[in-house]
Order: structure tokens, then C-alpha cells, then sequence
């Protein structure tokens, strides 16, 4: 993992065919050997380079497949910048999961207060 330090000015600099680093949550990623392989065709990447993507890459909802590739990409961190904790699909799966199951065991315990109500009061 790199430890190198970018400020959005060194970042800026890459923003050419064959050169292009963007900035992703407080994170620098050189993705020149990327732009073939990005779904979403080589413009958006060759739009966006030498920029901070973040706003833009959270809006689209990539994949866990696509967060699993950032680590090879990239190169550094951006000085002063700010890593927030990224959820992905799966996270946000789990987080679901864990709000359902919560939202369940309300119910349960309301309707088995309503039944206990009704059989004792009634």
C-alpha cells in the first residue's frame, strides 16, 4: 500500500490520454492502464482525470467488483485529504440485514403484547 503523499495540484497534472489520476475519498489513483477496462466506456475517466471523482463515483453506486480494483490502482494519499469509510453493496447488504432484523423483533414484540392484551383483558 503507498504512503505517498499527492497535493490536487500533482493531481491535476495528470489528466491526459495515457496519463490520468483521479482522487477517491481522501485517496490517489493512477487508472491510465484502467481506462480499457472501465464499464462505463474511457470517456467518463478521461472527463474526470486529474480530479477528485468521489461525488461522481458514490452517485453511480459501483459495485463491489469495482472497489475491489481500487487498491491496485492506487498510488497514494492526497495531503489534507479526508478517508471516510467507504460501504460497498455488501456493507450496505449487512446494514440492511441488521435494520430488518430489528424492525422485525419490534413487530414480534408488539404483536405478542397486543396477543397477551387481548387473551388477559378481554
Amino acid at each position: 500500500m503507498s504512503t505517498a503523499e499527492y497535493t490536487i495540484e500533482d493531481v491535476n497534472k495528470h489528466n491526459s490520454q495515457g496519463d490520468l489520476w483521479v482522487v477517491y475519498n481522501g485517496e490517489v489513483y493512477d487508472v491510465s492502464k484502467f481506462v480499457d477496462e472501465h464499464p462505463g466506456g474511457e470517456e467518463v475517466l478521461a472527463d474526470l482525470g486529474g480530479q477528485d471523482i468521489t461525488t461522481e463515483f458514490d452517485d453511480i453506486g459501483h459495485s463491489d467488483e469495482a472497489h475491489e480494483i481500487m487498491p491496485r490502482l492506487k498510488v497514494g494519499v492526497l495531503k489534507g485529504g479526508v478517508v471516510k469509510e467507504v460501504h460497498t453493496a455488501q456493507s450496505r447488504v449487512s446494514e440492511d440485514s441488521s435494520s430488518n432484523s430489528l424492525l422485525l423483533a419490534i413487530i414480534v414484540a408488539i404483536i405478542a403484547a397486543g396477543g397477551y392484551y387481548y387473551v388477559n383483558f378481554i
